[in-house]
């Protein structure tokens, strides 16, 4: 009698999609070469949205796909945030000023907890309101992705948020320098406007750049002085959700290992003297593991659940947009920069 064969079971069952989000990536660094002023990241979004539109692509990203794409959205994306700490120097943030780093914490903090408020006042579902307040306030999709990593929903509400930070972050690339051109700000007030109320990095650098070196540099430092609360802003939620969590078996670490990978990062950085190549290298790996991140998040975007469910969600997003712009705008014209 001869046996049935078995079935063979794929021995890396990620490997399809985290091929796809290769090619996106790939594609996204083309577009970003043509495009110069379009950030790589931002196009990784994209890509992830648009495919997850596709009616006859659908049952592959639900299906032989999703090990993958969740592989990149949840891991990878943990390890470009480590990656990340090695862009930061408090050396750095320290030349800022004591003053010009207080006020940026300061605006952080509002936006943060302004965001939270409105999320919870229009009643968002699950974790909504904290993925808008980590992604508004800190950087981006980089940071809602760190924060779903230690709430309840392990990233099942990241989608909206990361939709909403993406959409207002590429529009701040074309709305920004005319207004900072009609108020007559220096570029050193224009690049310290950018980095403390753009959101994601690789935007901030788009912005910023149309109005020199000098105001690219400035923005960059205020930016990372804003991802170097990601640590703080994370261990704080992970601690909240562990005391407020029931079996004690699914609370998170009170500091999560990516977090503290992330702080160790950011002190090598800051106290050892890394090579240029060695630096270089690792920032095109984190650019690498983010872009394959973002297109997996970008394709648990479903428009028609959006249209249906995320109304309160685009409002929140805007007036948070808002808030940061505005205030921020404020507090950049009373401090002495040139």
């Amino acid at each position: 009698m001869t046996a049935c064969p078995k079935t063979a079971t794929p021995r890396a069952p990620w490997a399809p999609g985290v091929g796809v989000a290769a090619v996106a990536t790939a594609i996204a660094w083309g577009v970003h070469s043509l495009v110069p002023a379009v950030p790589i990241l931002t196009v990784c979004v994209l890509l992830g949205v648009i495919v997850a539109q596709i009616p006859a692509a659908r049952p592959a990203v639900d299906g032989v796909l999703a090990p993958g794409l969740t592989l990149a959205a949840k891991r990878l994306l943990r390890i470009g945030v480590v990656l990340l700490g090695l862009k930061l120097s408090l050396v750095d943030v320290a030349g800022l000023g004591w003053l010009t780093v207080v006020v940026v914490v300061a605006i952080l903090a509002a936006t943060f907890f302004v965001t939270w408020a409105l999320g919870r006042w229009a009643r968002l579902p699950g974790d909504q309101p904290l993925l808008l307040a980590a992604g508004f306030s800190i950087c981006g999709a980089s940071a809602i992705g760190a924060m779903s990593a230690v709430t309840r929903d392990r990233g099942r509400d990241a989608a909206t948020p990361v939709a909403l930070v993406t959409l207002c972050g590429t529009a701040a690339i074309a709305i920004l320098p005319p207004i900072a051109s009609a108020l007559g700000l220096t570029d050193m007030q224009f690049g310290a406007w950018t980095g403390a109320s753009v959101h994601d990095v690789g935007q901030v650098v788009a912005t910023a750049q149309t109005a020199g070196a000098s105001a690219l540099a400035i923005a960059i430092v205020v930016k990372l002085t804003r991802v170097v609360m990601l640590a703080p802003v994370v261990a704080i939620t992970s601690l909240i959700m562990r005391r407020r969590g029931g079996d004690v078996g699914a609370r998170p670490p009170i500091v999560p290992l990516f977090v503290v990978g992330f702080l160790v990062a950011v002190v090598l950085r800051t106290v050892v003297p890394i090579p240029e190549g060695v630096l270089g290298a690792a920032d095109l790996l984190q650019t690498v593991l983010l872009g394959l991140a973002l297109f997996g998040l970008g394709t648990g975007i479903r428009f028609e659940k959006l249209a249906r469910t995320g109304g309160r969600a685009v409002a929140v997003g805007l007036a948070s947009w808002i808030f940061i712009a505005v205030v921020s705008l404020g507090a950049v014209q009373l401090l002495p920069l040139a």
